[in-house]
């Protein structure tokens, strides 16, 4: 693997893990929401990723970077709390809210972070071996 490679394969996980920050975003957002007109309540979403080949032509197994390959929603059902006088309730008095659980988020916001973190750190130490190695030239 070159010394280039390394940009391109840290590169791509930073962006992952910052699509991924922006679904965690998205769902604390909508952690309290209610079941809208259609009935619906909004739905947590997942972040799945995939190995992604980087070297050229896509055919080098040394040089595997990650994308994001799917968003999906969390299908399980959404908490309901008994509210009769709330103007989402339906026809029991129960108002339905979103399926997101804040501390998985805030976990999945700490892991995400710190990924893309760690990612922008090895993409600043590898600039300065560069850097270094291109002095030793001088």
């Amino acid at each position: 693997m070159s010394m280039l490679n390394i940009f391109n394969v840290s590169g791509s996980a930073a962006s992952a893990q910052s699509q991924r920050l922006n679904v965690v975003a998205s769902n604390l957002a909508n952690a309290d929401t209610v079941a809208g007109p259609n009935g619906q309540a909004y739905k947590a979403r997942q972040v799945s990723f995939q190995t992604e080949l980087m070297g050229a032509g896509g055919n080098d197994p040394t040089s595997a970077g990650v994308r994001v390959s799917t968003i999906s929603e969390d299908q399980t059902e959404g908490r309901r709390v008994h509210d009769p006088k709330h103007p989402s309730a339906d026809a029991d008095g129960y108002v339905t809210y979103s399926n997101v659980n804040p501390v998985e988020e805030m976990v999945n916001m700490i892991s995400a972070s710190r990924s893309y973190q760690n990612n922008i750190e090895v993409m600043n130490t590898a600039k300065s071996l560069l850097l270094k190695t291109l002095q030793m030239g001088q």
